[in-house]
C-alpha cells in the first residue's frame, strides 16, 4: 500500500511547540515507562516516528495524542532530551487547530501577536458592551439588576451558550470524521447508531471523572486536574441552579422577561459553600500551575507555550473576579460591585471562545471522547464477529 508522507510536517509541529521530535532516536524508553500506553495504542515512540518521516494522515487519524496527560515520565527519563511529552502536547495542539473548522485555532496557536489580539479584542469588546447595555445602576445600594438587567444577562449567556454548543459540536463532527472515518490509510468500521447511545456513558464518565489520568505515577497531577475539572463543573451547576431558582419562585415570564432580582444565599447556605469549595480548589491549582510553569522544575512546566499562560491567566481572572463581586455585593459597596461584575463577565467570554473552541480549554473534551470513540469502535467489532460467529 502507497502511503502518502508530508516532508514539512516536522516543521509544522514545531510552530506548535514540539521543536525536539528529531532529537529522537527510538530506544523506546518513552513508551516502556508509560503508564498509559498499551499493545493496542502505543505512545509517544511511534508519534516521534511520525514526526520524523511526515506520515501526516497517521496523525490526523490518530486517537493516541488524546491518551496522553503529560506526566512527565517520558520525558524526565529520555536519554536525547527528545522530551516526547511534549511533542505529544504540540500534537495535541495540532490536532485541535485541525478539528476548528474555522481555521482560528490554527491562528490562535501558531501566532502569539494574533492571540493576543483575539482574546484582548473579545475582552474590551464584552467591556464596552455591558457598559453600553446597563440601565440605571443604584447608588445607594449594590443591586445588579439595576446595573444590568437579569434578563439580558440570562438571555444572552443562553444565546452564547447555543452558540458555543453549536461550534463545539462542528468541531467535534469534525474530530468523528478523522477518527472514525479514516478513509485510505485507517480501517473503517461501519456502526449503527445504537452503539454510539450504548457507550454514551463512557464519555460523561471521564469526562467528569478524568480517571484515566489517575494511572500516571504523578498522582497529584490528577487530583489537581480533577479538582480544576470539578470546580467547573459546580460552577456550571450553581449558573443553572440560579435560573431555576427564579424561574420556580418568578415564573418563566418573570425569571426571563422582566429580569427578577438574583438571589443572594447565606454564607452557611449549601449550595453557598460549595460554590466556595469550588472557588478555593480552582484558585489553588490556577496559583500552583503559575508558579510551576515560573520555577520550571517538571517537564510539564519547562515549555510553556503562550496559550497555556493565557488558559491560567483567564480562568484566574474569570474566578477572582466573580469571587470579587460576591464580596462586594456583600458589603453592599455599589460601584466596585458594579466594576467587578464587569470585569467577570470581560474575562468569561474570552475564556470560552478562546479557550474552549480554540485553545487549551478544548482537550477537556476531546480526552474523553477519544476513549468514547476507541469504546464505540470496540463494541462495533465485538458486535460484527457476535454476527459471524453465529451464522
Amino acid at each position: 500500500m502507497t502511503v502518502k508522507v508530508n516532508p514539512n510536517l516536522a516543521r509544522t509541529l514545531k510552530k506548535f511547540g514540539a521543536t525536539t521530535a528529531t532529537q529522537c532516536y527510538h530506544c523506546g524508553n518513552c513508551t516502556v515507562v508509560c503508564p498509559l500506553s498499551t499493545d493496542e495504542n502505543q505512545f509517544p515512540r511511534r508519534f516521534m516516528r511520525f514526526a520524523q518521516l511526515g506520515m501526516e494522515d497517521k496523525l490526523k487519524n490518530a486517537v493516541e495524542p488524546w491518551l496522553c496527560y503529560y506526566c512527565g515520565d517520558c520525558s524526565r527519563l529520555c536519554p536525547r532530551q527528545a522530551n516526547p511529552g511534549e511533542v505529544m502536547m504540540s500534537m495535541r495542539r495540532y490536532l485541535t487547530s485541525l478539528y476548528d473548522w474555522t481555521g482560528l485555532s490554527l491562528k490562535v496557536y501558531t501566532s502569539r501577536a494574533f492571540e493576543f489580539l483575539m482574546v484582548a479584542g473579545l475582552f474590551a469588546a464584552t467591556l464596552i458592551l455591558v457598559f453600553l447595555l446597563q440601565g440605571q445602576p443604584s447608588t445607594e445600594h449594590a443591586d445588579l439588576s439595576s446595573f444590568l438587567p437579569r434578563s439580558l444577562v440570562i438571555g444572552g449567556g443562553m444565546l452564547f451558550g447555543v452558540a458555543l454548543a453549536f461550534m463545539v459540536a462542528l468541531n467535534i463532527l469534525r474530530m468523528h470524521k478523522f477518527i472514525m472515518n479514516p478513509g485510505e490509510y485507517g480501517q473503517y468500521v461501519k456502526i449503527p447508531a445504537s452503539v454510539y447511545i450504548k457507550e454514551l456513558g463512557t464519555f460523561l464518565y471521564h469526562f467528569v471523572t478524568q480517571n484515566r489520568f489517575s494511572l500516571c505515577t504523578n498522582r497529584s497531577r490528577y487530583i489537581k486536574h480533577f479538582l480544576l475539572v470539578l470546580g467547573f463543573l459546580v460552577f456550571a451547576f450553581y449558573a443553572g441552579f440560579m435560573v431555576l431558582v427564579e424561574v420556580i419562585r418568578d415564573g418563566l415570564k418573570v425569571a426571563f422577561v422582566t429580569g427578577s432580582p438574583h438571589p443572594i444565599f447565606p454564607a452557611l447556605h449549601p449550595v453557598r459553600l460549595l460554590e466556595y469549595a469550588a472557588t478555593a480548589a480552582v484558585l489553588y491549582v490556577v496559583i500552583e500551575s503559575f508558579l510551576g510553569r515560573l520555577a520550571k522544575k517538571e517537564p510539564l512546566h519547562q515549555q510553556s507555550h503562550s496559550t497555556d499562560w493565557t488558559f491560567l491567566l483567564l480562568v484566574g481572572g474569570t474566578v477572582l473576579t466573580g469571587l470579587l463581586t460576591h464580596i462586594f455585593r456583600n458589603l453592599d459597596v455599589p460601584t466596585a460591585t458594579y466594576w467587578a461584575f464587569a470585569l467577570h463577565l470581560a474575562f468569561i467570554v474570552p475564556l470560552f471562545v478562546v479557550g474552549a473552541l480554540f485553545a487549551k480549554w478544548a482537550h477537556a473534551v476531546y480526552r474523553p471522547l477519544a476513549l468514547y470513540f476507541i469504546k464505540v469502535k470496540q463494541s462495533a467489532q465485538q458486535m460484527q464477529q457476535d454476527e459471524f460467529m453465529s451464522l
